[in-house]
């Protein structure tokens, strides 16, 4: 991949505090940059991890490793290192840029036309 979502410098600023390194005890990561880069590009994009690119690993492992990631206070760390850098602003995401999906406003069955209140009374 020629072009990364996380740059040389603020690599250099969470290397040292990311799980599966080679110091750490257990299996040491094939590529937590790649794995970062995985999922920088999914919140950049919004789409859904089944769409992860090939080349950013495959997209279920991407998302077990993310979700064990959210669980342990990784990612929290993450962005605290990281969060002075203006270049990367783009993470911060809110309600305001998020799309909800189709069935997200709770209601079943669809749209529902009512009778005005005073044709009701009527009735």
């Amino acid at each position: 991949m020629a072009r990364r979502e996380l740059r040389n410098d603020q690599w250099q600023k969470i290397k040292d505090i990311i799980p599966g390194k080679r110091s750490d005890p257990g299996r040491t990561a094939a590529d937590t940059r790649l794995f970062i880069d995985a999922v920088l590009w999914i919140a950049r994009t919004g789409a859904h991890w089944r769409e992860l690119p090939p080349e950013l690993g495959k997209w279920n492992s991407v998302f077990i490793r993310y979700n064990r990631w959210c669980a342990s206070g990784v990612w929290e760390r993450l962005f605290t290192a990281l969060s002075a850098d203006p270049d990367f602003e783009y993470i911060m995401i809110d309600s305001s840029i998020v799309k909800a999906h189709q069935h997200s406003a709770g209601a079943k069955g669809g749209l529902r036309i009512r009778k005005p209140l005073a044709v009701q009374e009527a009735a």
